[in-house]
């Protein structure tokens, strides 16, 4: 392999990782990574949570620290992402007119935030949320307290935003278009805990309800209209209304797309040598036989893995049970499992909501498709195990605390 070349499109987790692995498996061809941002490639959980709270600093949020790359004969490109692919000729060509030539390719060039077309939403004091940089101008908004801010979107960011934003000490007003936050995700009484949580530390919902306007005044953001003719005064205004795959590249390459790049258990995409993995990747899964995109942190690391041993030759499938966290004020949450398998499915609970510390189960014909413990440590790998051994459970002993999760685990 000495004289091949991967090139990685993408600076993120999945192209980090992929990269790391790659020379931890003895790779030993030239290696390139290249990134859009101008940044060291980093994971982005900790930019909603302990980094905007200022309880981390940037370096602890890199994948490898940044003296890796050279130290491991990798070629770090950033700030000239990839502009264009020749599948045929095995050539990309970056945005500052560079090409590069390429035995294998891996595209890992993420997600981007979805945008809405808002009238305001140019002022100051308006922003999105999704990169190292976003974080560190939200956090100068909001560290001072006494901001009035309003969040649109009730997602898992949209939500984690919000506890900062109101740890701060901030005034906290969140709009979504749910009845309940979450309860696409969760389920509504589960979506009606975490709500409950936030109100209880001072956070005000407006549900269901949508931005139509932002108000200024000097070129800076003083109100939110909503569709219900409210006014919300604001300082600060953060849209957070979801992610879409970064597909350009690939559909401009003839790849084949289907909510992101199309690719097989072992993220090989429609085109010759050429891989996709992270959140612009929809991966078969071997567990339920149909394809999967997930843009939380594990599916980008677990995705570089395989990625890597698959341009290596290895016989490499993404066949993990995916897995993703929020921190929420003193909330910590942990989550494994299948969303897709669990919609319409209300969960059985272990433990007690009123308390705070509880796991909740989603069971399609008996047995465990998910999993979401709160402020519970050290369960998450039997609940995985109870996913993975898809083996159907006794209810009664699941859902009783007494019952060690681990002896309901086969073998």
């Amino acid at each position: 392999m000495a004289n091949e070349h991967i090139v990685i499109a993408g600076g993120g987790l999945a192209g980090a990782t992929a990269a790391k692995t790659l020379r931890a498996e003895g790779y030993g061809g030239d290696v390139t990574v290249v990134g859009a941002e101008h940044r060291t490639p980093y994971i982005r959980p900790p930019l909603s949570k302990e980094f905007l709270l200022g309880k981390a600093d940037a370096d602890s949020a890199l994948v490898v620290p940044g003296d890796w790359y050279g130290e491991n004969d990798v070629e770090l490109l950033l700030g000239s992402p990839v502009s264009r692919i020749d599948p045929d000729g095995h050539l990309v060509t970056l945005a500052d007119g560079r090409r590069l030539g390429y035995s294998k390719l891996l595209l890992a060039t993420g997600a981007r935030p979805r945008t809405i077309p808002l009238p305001g939403v140019d002022l100051d004091g308006v922003m999105m949320f999704r990169t190292l940089d976003d974080s560190l101008r939200l956090r100068s908004l909001l560290k001072g307290g006494g901001r009035r801010v309003v969040m649109i979107g009730s997602g898992w960011i949209g939500m984690e935003l919000a506890a900062a934003a109101r740890t701060y000490g901030n005034d906290v007003t969140l709009l979504g278009l749910e009845d309940i936050p979450l309860s696409a995700a969760i389920g509504p009484e589960l979506g009606l805990y975490f709500q409950r949580l936030h109100e209880d530390q001072g956070v005000s919902f407006r549900l269901p309800a949508s931005a139509v306007g932002i108000d200024g005044q000097d070129g800076k953001a003083t109100a939110v209209r909503t569709n219900t003719g409210e006014m919300l005064p604001a300082d600060v205004v953060i849209v957070a209304v979801g992610v879409v795959p970064d597909t350009a590249l690939a559909e401009a390459a003839g790849l084949e797309i289907r909510n992101g790049i199309l690719v097989d258990a072992g993220l090989w995409s429609s085109a010759p040598d050429v891989l996709a993995a992270g959140d612009v990747a929809n991966a078969l899964h071997p567990f339920t036989g149909e394809h999967h995109r997930s843009e939380h942190w594990a599916n980008a690391l677990n995705g570089g893995k395989v990625a890597a041993k698959s341009m290596m030759g290895q016989d490499a499938r993404l066949d993990v049970v995916p897995y993703f966290y929020t921190d929420q004020f003193s909330l910590s949450m942990e989550y494994s499992g299948f969303p897709s398998l669990t919609f319409g499915i209300p969960p059985v609970i272990r433990g007690s909501l009123d308390e705070g510390s509880f796991i909740a189960f989603w069971l399609r014909e008996g047995n465990v498709v998910a999993g979401m413990s709160v402020n519970q440590s050290r369960v998450q790998k039997p609940i995985k195990a109870l996913i993975s051994n898809r083996v159907p459970v006794d209810v009664a002993k699941l859902t009783d605390p007494g019952v060690p999760l681990d002896e309901l685990v086969p073998g």
